[in-house]
């Protein structure tokens, strides 16, 4: 397979392969492992990297005229002084665009995740004890065993049915800290097509990666 990677090696034992956000194949290798074995293994795993490089989500672009979905809104994208939503436009500064962006997003979280838990907590007699907004790439949301539940900021592109969804698993691991059959008949009670729910998500696995 024709394909160009950066190599990094270090002081391990093994060698690995992944493809960064940017699309980047990246082999990390031990020091004295030498090219034409790092070619090899890069060959053998050939079927796996191609598929990873076919399956990249888009990059999302953040430029002036670009339309982005926040918190179940459309915006469009305009320069501004600071990082705010007016009306339909997403306001960015011209320098720092995406850092700034975060730090809206991480805003927009904090208050839809919290009127979404307050709201199931009033509806099911659900109670947590804290919210927490966090960078994670892995998962979309997580429930410690004492009660306080966390959302990555990645969350405000998800649509409003998906983020009420996240919050009402959470708030059911408040419960069950398993996904036992027990624990997804709670969420059933809110959400009868959880399995649907849960296989949308699937499709916005690109907000993993375009911050």
């Amino acid at each position: 397979m024709d394909v160009q990677y950066q190599v990094i090696r270090s002081k391990r034992k093994t060698v690995c392969m992944k493809v960064d956000r940017n699309g980047q194949v990246v082999v990390r290798a031990p020091l004295r492992m030498r090219d034409d074995q790092i070619a090899r293994f890069v060959e053998r795993h050939s079927v796996w990297l191609r598929r990873q490089l076919t399956n990249r989500p888009p990059k999302r672009e953040f430029c002036d005229g670009a339309e982005i979905a926040l918190c179940g809104k459309t915006y469009t994208v305009a320069t501004g002084e600071r990082a705010k939503l007016e009306g339909g436009t997403l306001l960015l500064p011209s320098e720092g665009r995406e850092e700034a962006l975060c730090t809206l997003m991480r805003k927009l979280t904090r208050e839809r995740m919290a009127t979404l838990l307050d709201r199931y907590c009033a509806a099911g007699g659900f109670s947590y004890s804290g919210l927490r907004v966090t960078s994670a790439r892995g998962r979309w949301g997580s429930c410690s065993s004492k009660k306080a539940i966390s959302f990555t900021f990645r969350t405000a592109f998800l649509p409003d049915d998906l983020a009420e969804y996240l919050a009402v698993h959470e708030l059911c691991h408040t419960v069950r800290m398993d996904h036992s059959a027990q624990f997804w008949r709670r969420v059933a009670v809110f959400f009868p097509d959880y399995r649907e729910k849960r296989r949308s998500l699937r499709g916005y696995r690109w907000a993993m990666e375009c911050l």
